[in-house]
């Protein structure tokens, strides 16, 4: 097994890891022009686990809702926690730095669906408060809402195809990984570290 096939990541992974990070960056492109706008969004999956679509929404004035119009492929990204890895934190000698991240990347088709914008605030606001009796939801703001809601624009974006690398320390001698892990401390990068090798926290 090469050092590549131990980063990338399977269908389940990246989608759990998504589903978790919730913000992305839609980075769109045509001719010489390039947009990116972070955004929290929902995941969609398939019977297998693998990530199909996101559903999401843009400020109807956000200069990228035309580019998308132009060119509706776009691309993806969500990053996780990641940090650079001293050789001092290690005592093999000879070992080099590193950077340890998470890393997920979609190339996507974008459709606008400014008919589903009331459906698509609800559910992203449902899926972030949760369904607690004093969750928060949109009728609180009462008549102003009718108003915002026409100024956005939901999407959808399906996935044409996705690439996840967690580079999490997987090559690393048990008691380097350890001492990267001891260094690291209450890093959030350090539990997804264990969680990779199922170590307890």
């Amino acid at each position: 097994m090469t050092g590549q096939d131990l980063f990338e990541a399977s269908a389940s992974e990246i989608a759990a890891f998504v589903r978790e990070q919730k913000l992305a960056l839609v980075v769109s492109s045509a001719g010489d022009e390039a947009l990116t706008t972070p955004l929290p969004l929902l995941t969609q999956t398939d019977a297998s686990g693998a990530v199909t679509s996101f559903l999401g929404h843009f400020a109807l004035s956000n200069p990228q809702v035309e580019l998308v119009r132009r060119e509706p492929r776009a691309l993806i990204l969500f990053q996780g926690p990641h940090a650079y890895i001293r050789p001092g934190w290690v005592s093999r000698p000879g070992w080099a730095p590193t950077w340890n991240y998470m890393l997920a990347q979609f190339q996507v088709r974008i459709s606008l669906l400014p008919q589903a914008n009331d459906e698509a605030i609800r559910a992203l606001v449902t899926a972030l408060e949760g369904d607690a009796p004093d969750s928060w939801r949109v009728e609180r703001v009462g008549q102003r809402y009718a108003s915002m809601v026409q100024r956005v624009v939901a999407f959808r974006a399906e996935v044409l195809s996705s690439r996840g690398r967690f580079k999490l320390g997987q090559d690393e001698a048990d008691d380097t990984f350890a001492q990267i892990v001891a260094a690291l401390g209450d890093d959030p990068l350090a539990d997804r570290m264990r969680q990779r090798r199922k170590l307890p926290r």
